[in-house]
């Protein structure tokens, strides 16, 4: 176990330094969603008096949901990543590596999750001068959904791209997967105001529990059933997306 978590850490701090010192890569990032807040957000202030609309204010209920958003595009495209290993050889030179194969897979996986939480922060800090207010506590709360998130998007990323690898098929299968999640998530605008046809389909969704509980966090709602629901699902599809992942990843390297 000891060796594990060293492998672990080895690999991890490989990739979380290199992303750390692509800065380019980071405001990329984290321009999209700086750009919904100044420019998308004030429009919802006028929607967030109509009946359905959840409390706690336009910010509060936005905020949570692009925070999804963030954790559902920015490890998503993990999988580029890999291909490109896998184009360059780096596969094959692993093989005769004493490193474990789950290491080498959850290595990488959690410095991506690293990397949006500090993605998530910096968002968080730039909405404070909006007037959005959230405590402490509810902070880490959402910030764990929001890693938990990552980590099933990123595992599920790896898992695909090791079944398809070909970059361009894998932009393609990726954006097709991803565009349903997050326009039946309610990231953008809350699904108690869509139809009722649309609101069941969502439910089958679970990036729209997702959203919910971190909304409930944001607003100081920490007993709210959504949160435990939100937390027991992210958290159990991680896991299997995990596994799936280290599974295909161990055959690649077989």
């Amino acid at each position: 176990m000891a060796q594990i978590m060293r492998d672990i850490w080895l690999v991890f701090r490989r990739y979380l330094v290199k992303a750390l010192t692509s800065p380019i890569f980071m405001l990329v990032s984290l321009s999209q969603p700086v750009l919904y807040v100044v420019l998308f957000a004030p429009l919802l202030t006028s929607v967030a008096q109509l009946r359905g609309f959840p409390p706690g204010g336009a910010y509060n209920v936005f905020i949570p949901g692009l925070l999804v958003q963030l954790s559902l595009f920015a490890t998503t495209s993990a999988g580029w990543s890999l291909i490109a290993e896998l184009k360059a050889g780096v596969t094959e030179r692993l093989r005769v590596t004493p490193v474990s194969r789950v290491a080498l897979l959850l290595g990488r996986a959690l410095a991506s999750v690293v990397t949006l939480v500090l993605q998530a922060i910096a968002i968080i800090l730039v909405t404070l001068p909006f007037g959005v207010r959230i405590g402490l506590v509810e902070i880490v709360v959402v910030l764990l959904l929001i890693a938990l998130i990552g980590l099933m998007m990123a595992s599920a990323s790896y898992a695909i791209a090791l079944l398809i690898r070909n970059a361009d098929t894998f932009g393609g299968t990726a954006f097709s997967i991803t565009l349903p999640l997050l326009l039946l998530s309610g990231v953008l605008l809350p699904m108690s105001l869509a139809p009722k046809w649309l609101q069941t389909v969502a439910a089958l969704n679970p990036l729209s529990y997702a959203v919910d509980a971190a909304r409930a966090a944001f607003n100081n709602r920490l007993g709210d059933v959504s949160v435990v629901k939100g937390f027991v699902l992210i958290g159990l599809l991680a896991a299997l997306s995990l596994i799936a992942a280290v599974r295909s990843f161990s055959r690649a390297l077989a």
